[in-house]
């Protein structure tokens, strides 16, 4: 263990969903903690726009565009990357839409974005033993279908309830390599993904009061509890999901 549990140095992390929100600002706190980071996304402008900002902390990231619905991009990124310290998947989408209209065609397309594509991209990666021995796996869940039920959330819900519990049962099989797998649960965090139109700003503002510290998160609000998770600080936590919500599952 380092003389610091919380750095991140001399580990090598990649972090999918890397080109905005959570994905990217965890991207940069690592390597501001001193991890080399592998990030990945299909987006590979916005993709350049966090290796710039990572290198302003003197690292060079590595860029690997990728479409994790995509079995072949999937196959390529796990072949690409060296042995890896830690995974962070943050790639998903969101979608408000009332159970009546929940038709499979909309939970055939949440699941293989939200849940098929960081569970089979993990598989690999196991399975190939690309995750070092005393790694550490964070998925970015959600506080949606886990503890709080709000209205039009269903399949978006049911898609991160998924997750969390696929993570227990990782966590359970990987602790044979001394692996850690842990979910974060955020309630709404100020990203691209709330502003997608369904709901007005004026929603958005009347919604931040039913929150204890009256505000949403900011996308390094859960940057740094996923930094805790990838880093020797968090050593005897597995198999965990931390709620990290400004006190909304208080209600």
């Amino acid at each position: 263990m380092t003389e610091n549990p919380f750095s991140l140095a001399g580990k090598t992390i990649l972090v999918t969903g890397a080109s905005s929100g959570i994905g990217k600002r965890t991207a940069i706190e690592s390597a501001r903690l001193g991890a080399d980071v592998i990030i990945s996304a299909r987006n590979l402008e916005r993709l350049e726009e966090t290796r710039l900002a990572i290198a302003e902390f003197g690292k060079e990231a590595v860029v690997i565009p990728a479409e994790l619905t995509s079995a072949e991009d999937v196959e390529s990124l796990v072949s690409s990357v060296p042995d890896l310290d830690g995974v962070v998947l943050c790639s998903g989408k969101g979608l408000t839409l009332p159970v009546q209209f929940a038709s499979r065609d909309k939970f055939d397309e949440m699941f293989s974005i939200n849940f098929f594509s960081p569970v089979e991209l993990l598989r690999l990666l196991y399975k190939k033993k690309k995750i070092k021995k005393e790694g550490s796996v964070v998925v970015i869940a959600s506080l949606g279908g886990t503890s709080v039920y709000s209205g039009g959330n269903s399949i978006y819900g049911a898609s991160k309830a998924a997750l969390n519990s696929f993570m227990k049962f990782c966590a359970k099989e990987f602790a044979a390599r001394k692996i850690r797998v842990n979910t974060i649960c955020p309630a709404m965090v100020e990203t691209p993904l709330i502003h997608r139109g369904t709901v007005s700003d004026e929603q958005l503002q009347e919604d931040m009061k039913r929150y204890p510290l009256k505000r949403y998160g900011q996308p390094e609000d859960i940057a740094y509890g996923a930094v805790y998770l990838l880093s020797d600080a968090s050593c005897w936590v597995t198999g965990h999901s931390l709620v990290i919500d400004g006190g909304l599952s208080l209600q």
